[in-house]
């Protein structure tokens, strides 16, 4: 043995779960490194920016929902319905989605209360492929109004997405009008429709029901829009404003109601569901 490899024996390595990939998160917006269980604990936002890191339908569960909910189950629809491949299999990427996150697609529904306030809740899952919408997804939107409607409770989204599901085509598309249908439904039901943007927001969710609520929130620094800058910059030939298509740029400018930092949206939620609802919070 060298002398190299004896003295790297004797050197003391932190096991696998203990290295500094998992305990420091570093901000992808100021390179700021914050330990992994202070990141948590403040929510998923750093300490030194607010930048809000981007969380999965469980996490948002937890922060937003009391404890005791329950996950509806994700509606039937037909896979692959095109046959579709590029680089690699439609089925395989779905596969590899479901085993990185544990869902069974991007947009996951609960039943459940926010301080005692019965609502139901939508959360997209940017880590599913993008969040991108499919058949899935608009199944998944509809069959969320529709309990809602059945519980005469609130339906809350939480939106993350890319946009449509380019897999699926024009079947992907189908479901911006799919879901417009599921919001007109809760709205002759004389229920209220809320929409959380979180980061990013854009294409055919934008497009669609991200942008029908009777109140639409934002997380502070999130990204929403359509077309992405630099195909607006090239289309119109001009330079976008600072910050544009960021949360306090919407806000300002009347497409977004308000910019909520995450500690704060499970009170703000459930004020605006006695805000809504009235009589409920009468009853």
């Amino acid at each position: 043995m060298s002398w190299l490899n004896r003295v790297r024996s004797k050197i003391p390595f932190l096991p696998k779960r203990e290295t500094a990939e998992t305990l420091w998160h570093k901000c992808p917006q100021c390179d700021a490194m914050v330990f992994t269980k202070d990141y948590e604990e403040n929510l998923f936002v750093c300490p030194h920016c607010a930048h809000h890191g981007r969380i999965g339908p469980t996490r948002r569960f937890e922060m937003l929902l009391d404890p005791g909910y329950t996950i509806l189950p994700p509606p039937q629809v037909k896979e692959d319905p095109l046959k579709f491949r590029d680089t690699k299999r439609y089925t395989d990427r779905i596969r590899a989605a479901r085993a990185a996150t544990g869902e069974s697609d991007a947009l996951i529904n609960a039943r459940g209360t926010i301080e005692n306030r019965r609502i139901v809740m939508g959360v997209q899952d940017f880590a599913f492929m993008g969040g991108s919408m499919g058949m899935a997804v608009g199944a998944a939107f509809v069959a969320g109004a529709r309990a809602a409607i059945q519980d005469k409770a609130p339906y809350i989204i939480v939106t993350a997405a890319g946009g449509a599901r380019m897999q699926e085509g024009i079947l992907s598309l189908m479901q911006m009008p799919k879901a417009t249908v599921a919001i007109a439904e809760l709205k002759e039901a004389g229920l209220p429709y809320i929409v959380l943007l979180a980061d990013p927001t854009t294409g055919g969710v934008t497009a669609s029901y991200a942008m029908l609520g009777d109140i639409h929130i934002a997380e502070p620094g999130a990204l929403i829009g359509f077309a992405g800058q630099r195909v607006i910059e090239s289309t119109i030939r001009e330079k976008l404003p600072e910050g544009f298509q960021r949360a306090e740029y919407l806000r300002e400018h009347g497409m977004v109601d308000m910019v909520v930092h995450r500690k704060e949206l499970r009170a703000t939620l459930a004020l605006l569901v006695d805000y809504l609802t009235p009589q409920r919070k009468a009853a």
